[in-house]
């Protein structure tokens, strides 16, 4: 991580919901969808320390989960429809909440990485 001070400080959320380089907020953090590009292209910060891991995953079971399966209740008590209307319903719900989800937890998550200066852990040995 680089510890450029000639950038004024990106608020993590932000840049991160916007999918923008943690450090100069103008450049691009994916290439694809969720495929991180290897440097920015406007700063030049090596993107090799973000390690998002399956932190987003987990965030977006938690949260669509709860949304998904808050409308599918809803519009079982509201309508009493049969199941198959539950899977071409639903699911698409499901699908599109997930989906949307996914790209910005992962900005988020890799910006706040950048943020708080996170790395791996490493065990402090002492004097050998």
């Amino acid at each position: 991580m680089a510890g450029n001070d000639s950038y004024s400080p990106q608020p993590p959320v932000l840049t991160g919901i916007k999918g923008r380089c943690p450090r100069c907020g103008q450049g691009r953090m994916f290439r694809g969808y969720i495929d991180l590009m290897p440097t920015c292209e406007i700063c030049g910060l090596d993107f090799s320390f973000a390690d998002s891991g399956d932190g987003p995953a987990v965030f977006v079971i938690m949260i669509a989960g709860a949304v998904v399966l808050g409308f599918a209740l809803w519009l079982e008590f509201t309508f009493e429809p049969r199941f198959w209307v539950h899977l071409i319903v639903s699911l698409p719900v499901l699908i599109i909440v997930c989906g949307g989800l996914l790209r910005v937890l992962k900005g988020v998550l890799i910006a706040l990485q950048y943020r708080n200066k996170a790395a791996e852990g490493r065990a402090d040995m002492g004097p050998q």
